[in-house]
Protein backbone atom coordinates (compact mmCIF):
# COMPACT_ATOMS: atom_id res chain seq x y z
CA UNK A 1 0.00 0.00 0.00
CA UNK A 2 1.53 3.45 -1.27
CA UNK A 3 1.35 5.99 1.76
CA UNK A 4 0.79 10.05 0.60
CA UNK A 5 0.83 11.73 -2.91
CA UNK A 6 3.08 9.51 -5.68
CA UNK A 7 5.59 12.01 -7.55
CA UNK A 8 7.65 11.18 -11.01
CA UNK A 9 9.67 8.57 -10.71
CA UNK A 10 12.86 10.51 -11.11
CA UNK A 11 15.71 12.53 -9.81
CA UNK A 12 17.95 15.31 -11.30
CA UNK A 13 20.98 15.18 -8.99
CA UNK A 14 23.04 12.48 -9.91
CA UNK A 15 23.90 9.40 -11.97
CA UNK A 16 26.67 6.87 -12.31
CA UNK A 17 27.85 3.89 -14.65
CA UNK A 18 30.36 1.96 -15.11
CA UNK A 19 33.06 4.44 -15.73
CA UNK A 20 31.45 7.77 -15.35
CA UNK A 21 29.50 9.80 -12.08
CA UNK A 22 26.84 12.39 -13.17
CA UNK A 23 26.47 15.74 -11.13
CA UNK A 24 23.63 17.78 -12.34
CA UNK A 25 24.50 16.94 -15.85
CA UNK A 26 27.89 17.43 -15.75
CA UNK A 27 30.74 14.99 -15.47
CA UNK A 28 32.34 14.57 -11.75
CA UNK A 29 35.96 13.53 -12.38
CA UNK A 30 36.79 15.76 -15.38
CA UNK A 31 34.10 18.63 -15.04
CA UNK A 32 33.67 19.26 -10.89
CA UNK A 33 36.94 17.80 -9.28
CA UNK A 34 39.60 20.06 -8.54
CA UNK A 35 37.42 22.94 -10.57
CA UNK A 36 34.91 24.12 -7.91
CA UNK A 37 34.95 24.54 -4.43
CA UNK A 38 33.11 22.56 -1.54
CA UNK A 39 31.20 25.78 -1.38
CA UNK A 40 30.41 26.15 -5.29
CA UNK A 41 29.75 22.40 -5.05
CA UNK A 42 27.31 22.63 -2.41
CA UNK A 43 24.93 25.19 -4.11
CA UNK A 44 25.08 23.84 -7.20
CA UNK A 45 23.85 20.24 -5.86
CA UNK A 46 21.09 21.86 -3.97
CA UNK A 47 20.14 24.15 -6.46
CA UNK A 48 21.03 22.74 -9.65
CA UNK A 49 22.71 26.00 -10.48
CA UNK A 50 26.30 27.04 -10.85
CA UNK A 51 26.36 30.02 -8.07
CA UNK A 52 27.75 33.29 -9.31
CA UNK A 53 30.94 35.05 -7.64
CA UNK A 54 28.51 37.12 -5.05
CA UNK A 55 26.34 34.09 -4.17
CA UNK A 56 29.58 31.82 -3.40
CA UNK A 57 31.66 34.78 -1.71
CA UNK A 58 28.45 35.09 0.99
CA UNK A 59 27.43 31.19 1.16
CA UNK A 60 31.08 30.90 2.37
CA UNK A 61 30.63 33.82 4.39
CA UNK A 62 27.89 32.87 6.32
CA UNK A 63 29.00 29.19 7.12
CA UNK A 64 31.68 30.52 8.41
CA UNK A 65 29.53 32.79 10.47
CA UNK A 66 27.71 30.10 12.37
CA UNK A 67 29.93 26.60 12.50
CA UNK A 68 30.93 26.91 16.14
CA UNK A 69 30.32 28.67 19.14
CA UNK A 70 31.41 26.81 21.99
CA UNK A 71 29.99 24.17 24.04
CA UNK A 72 26.28 25.10 22.65
CA UNK A 73 22.90 22.25 22.93
CA UNK A 74 23.87 20.49 19.84
CA UNK A 75 28.01 20.30 20.72
CA UNK A 76 26.82 19.11 24.13
CA UNK A 77 24.57 16.15 23.54
CA UNK A 78 27.44 14.97 20.51
CA UNK A 79 30.43 14.84 22.67
CA UNK A 80 27.77 13.45 25.61
CA UNK A 81 26.55 10.84 22.71
CA UNK A 82 30.38 10.27 21.68
CA UNK A 83 31.61 9.47 25.13
CA UNK A 84 29.02 6.71 25.94
CA UNK A 85 29.61 5.41 22.52
CA UNK A 86 32.83 6.19 20.82
CA UNK A 87 32.73 3.72 18.16
CA UNK A 88 29.76 5.46 17.21
CA UNK A 89 31.00 8.61 15.48
CA UNK A 90 27.68 9.28 12.82
CA UNK A 91 25.30 8.57 15.83
CA UNK A 92 27.13 11.98 17.70
CA UNK A 93 26.62 13.73 14.93
CA UNK A 94 23.19 12.79 14.55
CA UNK A 95 22.55 13.18 18.19
CA UNK A 96 24.09 16.71 17.51
CA UNK A 97 21.88 17.24 14.37
CA UNK A 98 18.60 16.62 15.81
CA UNK A 99 19.01 20.04 18.17
CA UNK A 100 18.94 21.94 14.95
CA UNK A 101 14.98 22.74 16.10
CA UNK A 102 13.62 26.26 15.90
CA UNK A 103 14.97 27.83 19.17
CA UNK A 104 18.91 26.80 17.71
CA UNK A 105 19.36 26.99 14.15
CA UNK A 106 16.53 26.36 12.59
CA UNK A 107 15.77 30.06 13.33
CA UNK A 108 17.22 30.90 10.28
CA UNK A 109 14.01 29.10 8.71
CA UNK A 110 11.68 30.90 10.46
CA UNK A 111 13.41 34.05 10.13
CA UNK A 112 12.95 33.44 6.14
CA UNK A 113 9.29 32.72 6.39
CA UNK A 114 9.32 36.13 8.37
CA UNK A 115 10.59 38.05 6.08
CA UNK A 116 9.17 36.77 3.14
CA UNK A 117 4.99 37.26 5.12
CA UNK A 118 6.29 40.91 5.62
CA UNK A 119 7.30 41.51 2.07
CA UNK A 120 4.18 39.89 0.78
CA UNK A 121 1.90 41.89 3.73
CA UNK A 122 3.40 45.21 2.90
CA UNK A 123 2.76 44.81 -0.75
CA UNK A 124 -0.26 43.84 -0.50
CA UNK A 125 -1.59 45.65 2.34
CA UNK A 126 0.40 49.23 1.79
CA UNK A 127 1.79 48.39 5.46
CA UNK A 128 4.89 49.36 6.99
CA UNK A 129 7.83 46.67 8.81
CA UNK A 130 7.14 49.17 11.87
CA UNK A 131 3.22 48.30 11.71
CA UNK A 132 4.11 44.77 11.77
CA UNK A 133 6.02 44.62 14.64
CA UNK A 134 3.66 46.47 16.57
CA UNK A 135 1.23 44.25 15.60
CA UNK A 136 3.27 41.78 16.76
CA UNK A 137 4.29 43.68 20.01
CA UNK A 138 0.46 44.26 20.56
CA UNK A 139 -0.60 40.40 20.32
CA UNK A 140 2.37 39.18 22.19
CA UNK A 141 4.30 37.94 20.09
CA UNK A 142 7.64 37.65 20.16
CA UNK A 143 9.45 38.14 16.95
CA UNK A 144 12.21 35.95 15.66
CA UNK A 145 15.41 36.65 14.81
CA UNK A 146 15.31 39.31 17.71
CA UNK A 147 17.23 38.39 21.17
CA UNK A 148 20.58 36.67 22.06
CA UNK A 149 21.85 35.31 25.81
CA UNK A 150 25.55 36.29 24.98
CA UNK A 151 25.70 38.82 22.43
CA UNK A 152 24.01 42.76 23.76
CA UNK A 153 23.51 45.24 22.43
CA UNK A 154 24.66 43.56 18.79
CA UNK A 155 25.64 40.58 17.29
CA UNK A 156 28.80 41.01 15.77
CA UNK A 157 28.19 38.51 13.26
CA UNK A 158 24.93 40.19 12.21
CA UNK A 159 26.52 43.37 11.70
CA UNK A 160 29.31 42.25 9.74
CA UNK A 161 26.78 40.27 7.08
CA UNK A 162 24.55 43.09 6.32
CA UNK A 163 27.71 45.44 6.66
CA UNK A 164 29.67 43.17 3.35
CA UNK A 165 26.11 42.86 1.57
CA UNK A 166 25.61 46.73 1.80
CA UNK A 167 28.91 47.17 0.76
CA UNK A 168 29.31 44.87 -2.11
CA UNK A 169 25.82 45.95 -3.47
CA UNK A 170 23.97 42.96 -2.99
CA UNK A 171 21.82 44.30 0.31
CA UNK A 172 18.47 43.99 -1.87
CA UNK A 173 14.14 43.95 -0.25
CA UNK A 174 15.33 41.40 2.13
CA UNK A 175 18.11 43.01 3.83
CA UNK A 176 16.15 46.69 3.78
CA UNK A 177 13.68 44.29 5.37
CA UNK A 178 15.79 43.31 8.47
CA UNK A 179 16.99 46.67 9.00
CA UNK A 180 13.68 48.11 9.12
CA UNK A 181 12.79 44.96 11.58
CA UNK A 182 16.07 46.32 13.75
CA UNK A 183 15.15 50.25 14.08
CA UNK A 184 11.55 49.21 14.47
CA UNK A 185 11.88 47.14 16.91
CA UNK A 186 14.06 49.85 18.76
CA UNK A 187 11.87 52.18 18.78
CA UNK A 188 8.63 49.88 19.60
CA UNK A 189 10.02 48.25 22.63
CA UNK A 190 11.31 51.73 23.88
CA UNK A 191 15.07 49.64 24.13
CA UNK A 192 17.38 47.69 21.61
CA UNK A 193 17.07 44.20 21.19
CA UNK A 194 19.47 42.03 19.78
CA UNK A 195 19.19 41.11 16.02
CA UNK A 196 20.50 37.62 15.59
CA UNK A 197 22.82 36.26 12.66
CA UNK A 198 19.24 33.72 12.28
CA UNK A 199 17.85 37.09 11.01
CA UNK A 200 20.90 38.28 8.66
CA UNK A 201 21.29 35.32 7.28
CA UNK A 202 18.38 34.62 5.24
CA UNK A 203 17.91 38.32 4.60
CA UNK A 204 21.17 38.05 2.49
CA UNK A 205 20.57 34.38 1.06
CA UNK A 206 16.99 35.13 0.46
CA UNK A 207 18.47 38.72 -1.58
CA UNK A 208 20.67 36.29 -3.54
CA UNK A 209 18.31 34.37 -5.23
CA UNK A 210 19.02 31.40 -2.86
CA UNK A 211 15.84 28.97 -2.93
CA UNK A 212 14.12 29.07 0.52
CA UNK A 213 14.28 25.39 0.98
CA UNK A 214 17.80 25.84 0.89
CA UNK A 215 17.83 28.23 4.02
CA UNK A 216 17.77 25.75 6.90
CA UNK A 217 20.54 23.76 5.42
CA UNK A 218 22.97 26.24 5.92
CA UNK A 219 23.27 26.33 9.31
CA UNK A 220 22.84 22.32 9.35
CA UNK A 221 25.93 22.34 7.02
CA UNK A 222 27.85 24.45 8.66
CA UNK A 223 27.00 23.22 12.40
CA UNK A 224 27.84 19.70 11.29
CA UNK A 225 31.37 20.80 10.81
CA UNK A 226 31.38 21.86 14.14
CA UNK A 227 30.40 18.85 15.59
CA UNK A 228 33.04 17.23 13.49
CA UNK A 229 35.58 19.40 15.65
CA UNK A 230 34.19 18.66 18.63
CA UNK A 231 34.14 15.31 18.62
CA UNK A 232 37.78 15.22 16.72
CA UNK A 233 38.81 16.96 20.53
CA UNK A 234 36.86 14.49 22.37
CA UNK A 235 38.93 11.88 21.26
CA UNK A 236 41.93 13.73 22.45
CA UNK A 237 40.24 15.37 25.63
CA UNK A 238 37.27 13.58 26.74
CA UNK A 239 34.69 15.78 28.24
CA UNK A 240 31.40 14.29 27.62
CA UNK A 241 30.86 12.45 31.00
CA UNK A 242 32.13 15.71 32.28
CA UNK A 243 29.27 17.46 31.13
CA UNK A 244 26.95 15.21 31.81
CA UNK A 245 28.34 15.29 35.89
CA UNK A 246 27.77 18.89 35.98
CA UNK A 247 24.48 18.30 34.23
CA UNK A 248 23.48 15.76 37.34
CA UNK A 249 24.96 18.13 39.70
CA UNK A 250 23.46 21.80 38.77
CA UNK A 251 19.81 20.09 38.86
CA UNK A 252 18.56 19.84 41.96
CA UNK A 253 16.12 16.86 42.93
CA UNK A 254 12.87 17.72 44.02
CA UNK A 255 9.93 15.31 45.30
CA UNK A 256 6.51 15.71 43.31
CA UNK A 257 3.84 17.07 45.05
CA UNK A 258 1.08 14.18 46.23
Amino acid sequence: MQIGKAGRAVTSISTADASSITVRGRDLTSDLMGNLSFTEYFFLLTTGRAPTEQQTYFLDLLLVSIAEHGLVPTNQVARMTYAADPGNLQGAVAAGILGCGTVVLGTTEVCGEFLNGAQNRIEAEGITMSDIVIEARDSGKRLPGFGHPIHKPVDPRTQRILSLAEEKGIAGTYVGLARAAEKAVGEVWGKPLTMNVSMAIPAVLLDLDFPHSVLKAIPILARTGSLLAHLAEEVETPIGFTLAHYAEQGIKYEPQDK
